[in-house]
This record gives structure tokens, C-alpha cells and sequence, in this order.
């Protein structure tokens, strides 16, 4: 579970009793999609015909475009992590990141979710023995494609969900 028991209201949208500008939940969106993009070879290497990661991944940044609705969104998400089931390493993680991102749409604190799953695929990939470096290295590249909009508010919330997140953000 990486959303937490009590919702930070800064992931809440304004107009229902959060802080949250729609503008800043679409950069949210746009930049999970981003994340789990970076680590959709993971899967599709192991699933080159399923394309539902992928799928979940144009639902997260047309979601963010406005070309789609929220509920259009969230069945490309559950789709995503059908394709996950019965997989395991770093293609697991990438069909869960690809999942996350179009899950911000609903909830726009999965943004983080897209973000540690792809750590986690990232991880996953490199082996036992650049398990840590690689992830290190997939945290940093997530971190530059930040948009400085949003920023601080992501860094922030990593450094709260951290522990929940399997620690990947350390």
C-alpha cells in the first residue's frame, strides 16, 4: 500500500476541500506518465503483444491533455495491473508504474506510486549487485524530468511516504 491512512490535502483537489490547483494534478499526472514511460521496455520485453502498460501509460498523459476522462483513466489502470499479475521483476514493476500514473487521474497522490514502481523496475533490472545503484540512478532521472511547478511538493512527498515506498526515495 503506498497511499497513506491520512490524506495530505496539498493531493487533494481545491474544489473539494484540498489545495490541490487542477493544473498542478495534470503535471502530476504528466510526470508520472513520464516515470513509468522510462520503464516500460521492462515489460514490454517480457510481454511484447500485451499492450496494456502502454495503453495505461496514453491514458495518463491524454487524461492530463483533458482528451479523457477520469474514468477512462482508471480502467486503463486496472487493466495495467492485470498485465502485472503472474510476473515478477522488473516487468511486474513497470505494468504497476504504468498503472499508477493513470491512477492519478482518480487520485492524484498515485504519482508517487508511478514513481517507486519504477524505482523498483529499475532495481529490478540491475541485477543483485547494482540493485541499489540503479535505483539511485532512476530516482535521480525522476527527479530532473520534475517540473519546477510541482517540485517541491513531490520531493516533499517522498521524503512523508518514503517508508511506505520501500525506501526507494532515500
Amino acid at each position: 500500500m503506498i497511499l497513506p491512512r491520512i490524506r495530505d490535502p496539498r493531493f487533494i483537489l481545491d474544489r473539494r476541500g484540498g489545495t490541490l490547483l487542477d493544473e498542478d494534478h495534470r503535471l502530476l499526472a504528466s510526470w508520472a506518465a513520464l516515470c513509468a514511460l522510462h520503464v516500460l521496455l521492462h515489460f514490454e520485453e517480457a510481454c511484447p503483444a500485451d499492450p496494456r502498460p502502454r495503453e495505461a501509460i496514453d491514458a495518463a498523459k491524454a487524461w492530463a491533455r483533458r482528451e479523457i476522462r477520469v474514468n477512462e483513466a482508471k480502467i486503463a489502470a486496472y487493466h495495467s495491473n492485470a498485465a502485472a499479475r503472474g510476473l515478477t521483476g522488473a516487468a511486474k514493476e513497470a505494468a504497476l508504474s504504468a498503472g499508477q500514473a493513470a491512477a492519478v487521474a482518480h487520485v492524484a497522490a498515485h504519482e508517487l506510486g508511478a514513481a517507486a514502481y519504477g524505482i523498483r523496475a529499475a532495481q529490478a533490472s540491475g541485477g543483485h549487485a547494482a540493485r541499489e545503484e540503479a535505483g539511485r540512478i532512476e530516482c535521480a532521472w525522476q527527479r530532473v524530468q520534475l517540473p519546477e511547478r510541482i517540485r517541491q511538493l513531490v520531493l516533499d512527498d517522498q521524503a512523508s511516504r518514503n517508508d511506505i515506498c520501500w525506501f526507494v526515495f532515500s
